[in-house]
């Protein structure tokens, strides 16, 4: 997968001269290897080291996208982005809204590796995804391999909004697919169904797709029963279309990630299932530009959808459409669709563990035994 990341920005550094890339030791290739190379071909005015300073390096990309350039930052390990919350957050996520849509800093993308890898502790291992998906103004990706991580990234390079690229470090040498060396992009905010099933949903992102993949082949095989394994892929905007359609279909769920269980972004998809019916602001009253709204406003052409009054509308595409009612939009959600409760398998409320990791992950095994009390419940 590192081979695919450095592929995708060795198009964008030479597709772009705007394009700058910076971050800790870039300039000699990363401690991964990311950007290898890059520097030589590309000179150290466009590949660049940085001083150990997660702040400064936000805060930098962020100037230096406002200010015309396409920046791509680079934290070296996501438990260190923490010191660029506030840039983040405070800053590159309002810039456009706070200017009235005068300035914004579209152009930057933070990459961060993300996830457990074997022996990182609790310094090198932890998944903050969920703390950045409260914030309106940012995209969050987590790729699943190769593939998907060379088309992602490209698609955040060139999106209009910053983007938060997270990238599974185990995965850097663990994943590999057969990659076009051409320039591509994937879609973002649209989940991936790659196990189609009629029992149980299992919803995961990143690392944690193979082991519901794995979990689900043990379901079929040792309990007869054919799971729906969603890559979730972005975590905002989130495809809530495409999951909650799933579990329309099985009537159950499962939802596995490696960060803590408490206010896990799993705790959101399964709110949203749980639903009876969704309010959501009005699109026209938001003056926003790609914001992340609902996918059911980003991912259908017409959905069908209710206002305060009663009134049925078709809504179309967002955010080429801006309806001009001033009242909410409700949207039915599938709560009342469940077979049983929902399942979260995650990681636990503790720090992230060292020698203690195999314990603390969400294994197949795991998963297997929360598919089991689903479908026996």
């Amino acid at each position: 997968m590192f081979q695919a990341i450095n592929n995708a920005l060795d198009i964008a550094l030479g597709k772009d001269p705007s394009a700058i890339i910076f971050g800790e030791d870039v300039g000699f290739g990363g401690v991964f290897r990311c950007t290898l190379g890059l520097q030589d071909k590309y000179g150290k005015d466009r590949v660049f080291n940085t001083p150990l300073c997660e702040q400064g390096i936000a805060g930098f990309g962020i100037g230096a996208a406002a200010a015309g350039s396409t920046a791509i930052a680079e934290i070296q390990f996501a438990d260190y982005i923490f010191p660029a919350f506030d840039q983040l957050v405070n800053e590159a996520a309002k810039y456009r809204y706070r200017s009235g849509n005068t300035f914004d800093c579209g152009n930057l993308t933070v990459r961060s590796t993300w996830g457990a890898v074997g022996h990182g502790g609790l310094y090198h291992s932890q998944c903050p995804e969920a703390y950045f998906a409260h914030t309106p103004g940012l995209k969050i990706v987590v790729p699943r391999g190769a593939l998907k991580a060379k088309g992602l990234l490209l698609s955040c390079i060139q999106d209009r909004d910053p983007c938060i690229f997270f990238e599974p470090k185990i995965l850097y040498r663990g994943a590999v697919d057969d990659v076009p060396l051409k320039e591509f992009t994937l879609p973002l905010g649209k989940a991936d169904i790659l196990l189609e099933g009629d029992a149980v949903t299992l919803v995961g992102w990143g690392t944690q797709v193979h082991v519901l993949l794995e979990a689900a082949q043990l379901a079929q095989k040792e309990l007869g029963v054919s799971c729906e394994v969603i890559d979730l892929v972005t975590i905002l905007p989130w495809d809530r279309e495409t999951v909650c359609n799933s579990v329309k279909k099985t009537g159950r769920a499962l939802i596995a990630h490696e960060a803590p269980l408490t206010a896990g972004f799993g705790s959101e998809v399964a709110s949203v299932i749980q639903v009876v019916s969704a309010r959501f602001p009005n699109p026209g009253t938001l003056g926003l530009r790609g914001s992340p709204l609902p996918s059911i406003l980003m991912n259908r052409r017409r959905s069908p959808c209710s206002t305060e009054s009663g009134t049925t509308f078709y809504l179309a595409l967002w955010p080429g459409f801006r309806l001009r009612q001033t009242d909410n939009v409700y949207v039915e959600e599938c709560f009342l669709h469940l077979e049983s409760p929902i399942q979260r398998v995650t990681g636990f409320d503790t720090p992230f563990p060292h020698i203690f990791e195999p314990f603390y992950l969400p294994d197949k095994w795991r998963c297997f035994d929360a598919i089991k009390k689903s479908v026996n419940y």
